[in-house]
């Protein structure tokens, strides 16, 4: 369902008592919500995704303006309905999450960990970066598996991307893989991301 995030990263949701969800969490407040990556390219399983899992709240009334400014900047049109009587503010308290980055990478992250996170520099160009990469550079992908990721393949499709580095789906003669590729170093914009996959490329074409 919609979603907002207040800033440590936590989901707000915004429910009509009429809503089945709102009968299901007064019995039992415990839910899960799944992320999932926007754009799948036809592949869900190739794609990331998160599942955060916790404590679905009522949001404190002294805590619902900022909740409300916060979830209207990503649905504007709930503002047509926001203050109606029978809708309420909740809040996800998050006690454990479960990341996939694509075929064969996946874990647990603790909710210390996520609570203390930072959002990637790159979330937004993100679908960017890999729709361009995907349709432009398919041979510098193979080429880039070949060299960091160790993998002899026919087709590299980039699924993911972040500050660290990046995710591919790779296809072999033995079937499909899923690897994760370092950076050079650390990025914080589409700029620098660009620059890194250049030396990356070139490094790779010395060393083949």
């Amino acid at each position: 369902m919609p979603y907002g995030l207040d800033n440590r990263g936590r989901p707000i949701f915004l429910i009509s008592t009429m809503a089945m969800h709102t009968h299901n969490l007064r019995a039992d407040s415990r839910a899960s919500l799944l992320v999932t990556q926007p754009d799948t390219n036809g592949d869900p399983l190739g794609a990331s995704r998160v599942t955060l899992m916790g404590n679905v709240l009522t949001i404190p009334e002294p805590e619902v303006p900022e909740a409300r400014k916060l979830y209207l900047a990503r649905y504007a049109n709930s503002q047509y309905w926001v203050d109606f009587e029978d809708f309420s503010f909740y809040g996800m308290d998050v006690v454990d999450v479960y990341y996939v980055g694509g075929f064969g990478v996946m874990g647990w992250v603790s909710a210390a960990e996520y609570d203390g996170s930072q959002p990637d520099p790159l979330a937004d160009s993100m679908a960017e970066i890999i729709q361009h990469m995907n349709a432009d550079h398919k041979d510098a992908l193979i080429l880039l598996a070949q060299v960091f990721a160790r993998i002899d393949s026919r087709e590299v499709t980039m699924t993911a991307v972040d500050r660290l580095g990046f995710h591919v789906r790779v296809k072999t003669k033995d079937g499909m893989r899923g690897a994760r590729i370092a950076f050079l170093r650390e990025v914080t914009n589409p700029e620098e991301t660009r620059k890194v996959l250049v030396e990356m490329v070139q490094q790779a074409r010395s060393q083949v």
